[in-house]
């Protein structure tokens, strides 16, 4: 990434940053589609190898002709090579699968065949998704997790990043058109140690990519942003390459984010907080000072006979054409209306969001860290 330029040249176009990518983890950003998607100005999505390569499965994405054909999606996508995924799987139920130095191998119950997830099946299957960025396999941990998990963690993750540096660059070679090669990221890991980041960051520089993610889960026991680690994570690497942190969705710790120098986010909480009737205003400058932001609960009785829209600064679908009232109603009926109308609204609240930090860029460092 060029440090001048606003933006990631990606094969499927240019992709402005900071950037908030939505999560379409199996090809779909629920209750919406590719055009919903469009028509709020979201530009680019994360969807997950872990899931695709069980649902619909690997042979069925290429069959439909790849991620971008199959979803009718035509921006930017981020592939998550599932290394988090497949953690959390196992960690609450080991007999589903295990990790070994030669990738993870998962028993998904149900399932007719074992899967293998190898650093060059990670790298292959991306690559044959038509991917714009793609996450090399890495070894995930909780922050909490004691210092040999952790110590292994990092001995994993750059020794599966750099079996994947290999593999990419020997499908990259084959490729015909160069410009439609995808940026290969991988990810920094470490938990809550300085040291063992520290480690992480600069074997993963030495092997070299176009860009790197903070791993690992990004809050603490209390549900709180480990802020010293992301701080710390994006000092290792150096600002010419951009840095993705993975889970952050938050809009507050997205602005976090963003005064700490973090180029792209993914998350599914503003979808999800959506579908639930969590919705999303801003209550003064986007991102400047303290007061920003707050949830507006629709679902709640107060709102019964409102008329106003969500957030009357919206211009979103939804706020341009139903109040508060109603989507109250069409939640208490249980339509489906309910969960595509409200998650535009948070998709264009973080849309939003994103422009006018990137406005604010100059004087990141006075971006509010709560929410006020």
């Amino acid at each position: 990434m060029d440090v001048a330029s606003p933006a990631l040249d990606l094969p499927h176009g240019p992709l402005p940053l900071p950037a908030f990518l939505p999560d379409a983890t199996l090809g779909v950003v629920r209750a919406v589609d590719s055009g919903d998607l469009a028509d709020v100005g979201v530009t680019a999505l994360v969807m997950n190898l872990f899931h695709l390569m069980q649902q619909p499965g690997s042979s069925t994405v290429q069959a439909l002709g790849g991620l971008h054909a199959m979803s009718g999606w035509s921006g930017p996508i981020l592939t998550d090579s599932g290394g988090f995924q497949a953690y959390s799987l196992i960690r609450e139920q080991p007999k589903l699968g295990t990790l070994t130095d030669n990738g993870i191998l998962l028993r998904p119950e149900g399932a007719d065949r074992k899967l293998h997830l190898t650093p060059e099946k990670c790298v292959q299957l991306q690559m044959s998704y038509g991917a714009d960025m793609i996450m090399c396999l890495d070894d995930c941990t909780h922050v909490d997790d004691p210092p040999d998990v952790q110590e292994l963690s990092v001995q994993r993750t750059v020794a599966w990043a750099r079996r994947c540096r290999i593999e990419f660059d020997r499908l990259s070679a084959q490729r015909k058109v160069a410009d439609h090669t995808p940026q290969l990221f991988a990810v920094v890991q470490g938990g809550g140690s300085a040291e063992l980041r520290k480690a992480c960051a600069g074997a993963l520089l030495e092997i070299g990519f176009d860009g790197y993610g903070y791993g690992g889960w990004p809050l603490d026991a209390d549900g709180n942003l480990v802020h010293e680690m992301l701080d710390l994570t994006r000092r290792l690497i150096p600002a010419e390459f951009p840095l993705h942190a993975l889970g952050v969705g938050h809009p507050v710790n997205v602005a976090a984010g963003v005064a700490l120098g973090y180029a792209t986010f993914d998350s599914a909480l503003p979808t999800r907080d959506a579908r639930r009737g969590r919705l999303y205003t801003f209550t003064g400058t986007p991102g400047v000072g303290s007061g920003w932001f707050r949830f507006l609960y629709v679902t709640d009785d107060k709102y019964i006979k409102d008329v106003r829209p969500v957030d009357e600064s919206c211009d979103c679908p939804t706020c341009r054409r139903y109040s508060r009232g109603y989507l109250r109603h069409l939640y208490r009926a249980n339509e489906a209306a309910f969960q595509r109308l409200a998650t535009l609204h948070n998709l264009r609240f973080m849309v939003r969001l994103m422009a006018a930090l990137r406005a604010v860029l100059p004087g990141q460092k006075e971006l509010i860290h709560d929410a006020g």
